[in-house]
């Protein structure tokens, strides 16, 4: 049951929301946080050279403050950022997809968890109803004489 609460594309919009939202308090509370995410959604303008890339974990912690806190903005679904990178400060453009954002963090403690797992791509057809099965079970249902009772005369 948690499993598909939490792949519900209604779940994840609400989570979406939530972490939109209090990513704008903090700008509006001009409050330094750090988000943990999934570094496989994440895009890097200019691209990261492969011996600074190489260094990320499937979950990274970016902490936004200074410079990165002050370029970042939130454009569409995403939280953007410039940020520099390694010993020569490599700057790139960072885009993180809200929903990649598994936690949001102020002075150590997680204000938010972000448990959806939801993934556009997977998006299941809605399951097709048995037309047949149904006009089965009404055909069984009408032939016992016994239903008689339950129609209007």
């Amino acid at each position: 049951m948690l499993d598909n609460l939490i792949e519900d594309r209604d779940f994840a919009k609400i989570m979406q929301k939530n972490i939109e939202s209090l990513i704008i308090l903090l700008f509006e509370k001009d409050q330094n946080f750090g988000i943990l995410c999934k570094i496989e959604q994440i895009t890097f303008e200019p691209a990261l050279p492969s011996e600074i890339s190489a260094e990320f974990r499937p979950m990274t912690l970016f902490f936004l403050a200074g410079y990165t806190f002050d370029t970042a903005s939130i454009v569409g679904d995403k939280l953007v950022f410039e940020a520099g990178f390694g010993s020569d400060n490599f700057g790139s453009v960072v885009s993180v997809p809200l929903l990649s954002i598994m936690q949001i963090i102020v002075d150590e403690t997680p204000l938010l968890i972000n448990l959806s797992s939801y993934k556009k791509d997977s998006d299941k057809p809605a399951k097709k109803t048995d037309e047949g099965g149904v006009k089965n079970s009404m055909a069984s249902f009408l032939s016992n004489p016994e239903n008689s009772k339950f129609f209007k005369k």
